[in-house]
């Protein structure tokens, strides 16, 4: 910039013309700057301070007010002078009743029997009773399971060389880890605490000693590779079953593995997750690897063929090129864009701006989502709802984005989201043709949010065999929960079955796909494992 303040003032009119055309560049350069850095710092306010939901206000049914953004008079309208309301069924308030498969026990609080006499002296009669039921908990037992094998031996061949054995003894039960303390149900209560509850081993570790006895968090790592591996041959069937469905989304999110070969504990390493398998029977398939390489997405999806959804990353890139390959988008993905260029320009901003508009469009699309789910429409009638009326709002779409992007600067918020939805376009147009899809790629970024949950908790992995033992479980567990399968129950009945396996029809009998609820009522009763 130039300094007058030590520059000496041109004599003539062109030198001067010249210095203050150089002012305005200048000066039209740091205010499109200025305006870019204000508009990030809104945006990391937004992020900071506001609201984390992505829920579009365009679909908030609450009628609750904002507190602090009340409309101003003129924007609510008049109340009615008559209204009329409809018959319906009013719902009865009130907790929810408890479950009815819950055990009871009754207490009777009975008055004395010198108050049962009425004042007359006749005896009082029982007219009803008042039952009032409350929750309670018995805290975790532990107890010791004791496998007693009686030995038999022949007194006469007792201390005589003989080709026959003289002692006696049956076999010991086979057990998921062999020659360990852990049965199947200490092993599932330790595995579904950490991957399903987000309680790390260390904290497990002080539950334990509050209970009286010693088990250290290096026990239950180890305790947990031992078991995903043992669970080998039922994760590859996993791997088998995720490619026999029309769709896959897939996802990868961030892990820290402290004691990787030849990398520092700060390196990122990945954690990946693959949704797919049949509608009606999901498979989630979480997968280790130490980089974030399109190689690792490649290897996930060898040999199917289908429709993948993706998010935008470059890592995906080569799925465009695939010949079994049909690469669909994610519309989330744009709007949260566009949603963050809203947030950028602040509450003053006019409310009919590109960002506005845009979200308009696609919340257009999703209201059409929303009425189809309500319907319960199937596969070939939701495709033909989409094509009807999706179609056209994407058509209006394109042609305001083509027109916006020669208008707005390409380096800002909106800039940056106009270009990335036109990039993203063919992709996004994908979900139209298939009913087993949605608009965004929400299915996978729901499966992956467990293992964030978890993640925030015990921060890092151990060692690269600790990151993919984690993956293997979240499978188990995850894919479980997608069955409706209750996670303990589940691994309880898999820790106690998988050592009796050898065949690949008992290993696929062991599938999530292939239980239901009622094959993991377990009660009470004690195995040998």
């Amino acid at each position: 910039m130039i300094n007058t303040a030590h520059t000496p003032l041109p004599e003539t009119v062109a030198e001067l013309t010249e210095m203050i055309n150089s002012l305005v560049r200048e000066h039209e350069r740091s205010t499109h700057e200025n305006n870019l850095l204000r508009e990030e710092i809104r945006l990391l306010r937004a992020k900071l301070f506001g609201k984390k939901s992505e829920k579009p206000a365009l679909y908030d049914e609450s009628p609750q007010l904002s507190l602090f953004d009340m409309p101003e008079p003129a924007e609510i309208e008049p109340e009615p002078e008559t209204i009329e309301v409809p018959a319906h069924t009013r719902t009865k308030r009130g907790r929810k009743p408890l479950p009815e498969e819950l055990p009871r026990v009754e207490l009777v609080h009975d008055i004395d029997e010198a108050d049962k006499q009425c004042g007359c002296g006749a005896p009082l009669s029982k007219i009803g009773e008042d039952v009032c039921e409350k929750l309670d908990i018995i805290p975790a037992v532990i107890r010791v399971i004791r496998h007693v094998r009686p030995k038999y031996g022949c007194r006469q061949c007792e201390g005589i060389e003989t080709k026959n054995a003289t002692v006696t003894i049956a076999p010991a039960p086979k057990q998921i880890i062999p020659k360990g303390i852990a049965t199947a149900g200490l092993l599932a209560h330790i595995l579904t605490a950490k991957f399903c509850d987000a309680l790390p081993f260390y904290r497990q570790e002080k539950q334990f000693a509050r209970l009286g006895v010693e088990l250290g968090r290096a026990t239950m790592g180890n305790w947990a590779i031992k078991a995903a591996t043992a669970c080998g041959p039922v994760l590859a069937l996993l791997h088998t079953e995720i490619r026999s469905g029309p769709l896959i989304n897939i996802d990868e999110t961030t892990v820290q593995v402290l004691d990787e070969p030849n990398r520092s504990p700060t390196t990122k390493s990945y954690m990946w997750v693959c949704r797919g398998g049949p509608p009606d029977k999901p498979v989630i398939i979480y997968r280790y690897a130490p980089s974030r390489s399109s190689t690792v997405a490649q290897a996930l999806l060898q040999g199917y063929k289908g429709v993948v959804q993706t998010d935008g990353y470059v890592g995906y890139d080569y799925l465009d090129h695939h010949p079994d390959v049909l690469h669909g988008g994610c519309l989330a993905h744009v709007r949260r864009k566009f949603d963050e260029a809203k947030k950028a320009r602040g509450k003053t901003a006019t409310k009919t701006g590109g960002a506005d508009v845009a979200l308009h469009y696609i919340g257009a699309l999703y209201r059409i989502e929303s009425e189809a789910k309500k319907a319960e429409l199937s596969a070939e009638e939701l495709v033909k709802i989409r094509q009807e009326k999706a179609r056209k709002i994407f058509a209006e779409f394109y042609a305001w984005l083509a027109k916006k992007k020669t208008q707005v600067v390409p380096k800002s918020l909106l800039g940056k989201a106009v270009n990335y939805a036109l990039s993203q376009w063919a992709r996004l147009l994908v979900y139209l043709d298939h009913g087993s899809m949605t608009p965004d790629n929400n299915r996978a970024e729901n499966a992956i949010r467990p293992f964030v949950l978890g993640r925030k908790n015990w921060l890092f992995a151990g060692t690269p065999e600790g990151a993919q033992a984690s993956g293997d479980l979240f499978s188990l567990i995850e894919t479980a929960k997608a069955n409706g399968l209750e996670p303990y129950k589940y691994l309880r009945y898999l820790f106690e079955k998988i050592p009796c396996a050898t065949s690949e029809d008992d290993y696929r009998a062991l599938l999530p796909s292939q239980l239901k609820p009622a094959d993991l009522d377990i009660g009470d009763r004690v195995t040998g494992v």
